[in-house]
């Protein structure tokens, strides 16, 4: 009997991927654990092995093709003495993606060796769809009057050069319904409320679609910002004591080992959550997850976007193994070949923007955490010691915290225990 390979779900937030890579053809034999497929998430590039023994009968999701939604059949393998005429009806129309605006259709046979054809949409009101499936051509005064009036653009008729719509198409036409991304219906982050093309003549910009991994970002910001009550708390250390330090480590270590700042702040933020379990935590809505270990979450910026590989049970590692494994992941973020494990979940995450001379800023929590770091560059600035004027260098941090699951004095205490680490990392080795 035939088997279904389906589009995996390779992390626990993947619903869609980009087929990007065939490793086999149709009428290859495999074995149960050869890989047979590249899949492309928001996040990584992943292997996709056979579920079965057989021959690959039927490949119904050509390479290339983008959005497959999970669980999707993408081909069929074929027990020994079937062929492609046992198969008929093994693969669902929706098994090939279309847009979300185009109605639903009489189920076709995929061809293996055409790309799927997108099925022209009707001219139906951008946000109802979620995306703009035709380009409208207006002028930014008709677009405007539309938007005030509640008027779809898709309905008019255009009398201005080369049909665009023009202020008087617009008011002579009678008032629609509202938009539905203004609506409570609408998907979470499925654009925003103002669409900023009314505002622009359609020449003077280029428009870029989004790629998997700036929609998932797009969406799960959008999410943090306004599920969770964020609030920050700052703090400066002093850091000559650990750039000392580190000069001498770094003078003292083994080929290939070379401490940076932020291997240090991983180290001091695992320990501290460590001493002060509570921040240590996860808003579950009616429980808060204790986490046992420091799962700590390092932001890497990539082509593209951002990630944040996770560095686990880091209050059991050294500086040494901190910093090679911080290394490793960033590398291979940045290939984006890391494991869904490798950057789902952490209970805590330091984003360090200071290589870039910034001096302070907030970050937005990365769930399912409760907080994050965001940490400044290093500077000399002028601070007083024993009722003396003196230079120092200076570190601000500042703490955003899940309201939710840390209150104001909790979060204090996290980064008084942070700072005493900082500034002085001897105490790490008790």
């Amino acid at each position: 009997m035939p088997t279904n390979i389906l589009m995996p779900a390779l992390s626990p937030t993947m619903e869609e991927g980009t087929l990007t890579k065939w490793m086999v053809k149709e009428g290859d034999e495999v074995r149960s654990g050869d890989v047979i497929a590249e899949i492309e998430t928001d996040k990584a590039t992943m292997e996709v092995e056979a579920v079965d023994e057989g021959i690959i009968a039927k490949i119904v999701v050509a390479e290339g093709s983008e959005n497959v939604k999970v669980n999707a059949v993408i081909a069929v393998i074929a027990e020994e003495g079937e062929d492609a005429s046992d198969i008929k009806g093994a693969a669902p129309a929706t098994a090939i993606p279309t847009p979300a605006s185009s109605p639903p259709s009489k189920p076709k046979e995929a061809s293996p060796s055409t790309k799927p054809v997108e099925t022209p949409a009707p001219k139906v009101p951008p946000a109802a769809s979620g995306k703009t499936s035709e380009r409208i051509f207006a002028t930014p005064l008709a677009r405007r009057i539309a938007n005030d009036k509640g008027i779809d653009l898709a309905t008019l008729q255009g009398s201005g050069p080369h049909g665009r719509i023009i202020k008087a198409d617009v008011e002579s036409a009678k008032p629609g319904t509202m938009k539905a991304t203004q609506g409570a219906s609408a998907p979470l982050a499925s654009g925003p409320t103002i669409d900023p093309r009314a505002f622009y003549e359609p020449d003077s910009y280029d428009e870029v679609p989004l790629d998997n991994m700036r929609k998932t970002i797009a969406r799960r910001l959008t999410q943090a910002a306004q599920e969770i009550p964020h609030f920050y708390l700052s703090i400066d250390c002093e850091i000559d004591e650990l750039l000392k330090i580190r000069k001498v480590l770094n003078e003292q270590a083994k080929e290939g080992v070379k401490l940076s700042v932020n291997d240090f702040l991983v180290r001091a933020a695992a320990l501290a959550l460590v001493k002060v379990p509570d921040a240590n935590v996860s808003f579950a809505g009616t429980a808060l997850l204790n986490h046992k270990h420091s799962d700590i979450g390092i932001a890497v910026a990539i082509d593209g976007g951002l990630i944040t590989p996770i560095i686990r049970h880091a209050e059991t590692k050294g500086l040494a193994e901190i910093s090679t494994e911080a290394k490793s992941l960033a590398e291979r973020a940045r290939a984006k070949k890391l494991k869904p494990q490798e950057f789902e979940g952490g209970s805590f995450s330091i984003s360090n923007l200071g290589m870039f001379g910034i001096d302070n800023f907030t970050a937005v929590i990365n769930p399912p955490q409760a907080a994050i770091l965001a940490v400044g560059r290093g500077v000399e600035r002028a601070v007083v010691k024993a009722g003396k004027l003196d230079v120092a260098t200076m570190m601000t941090v500042t703490m955003s915290c899940d309201h939710r699951a840390i209150d104001g004095a909790l979060g204090a205490t996290f980064l008084q225990a942070f700072k005493t680490y900082v500034e002085y990392p001897p105490s790490m080795l008790l």
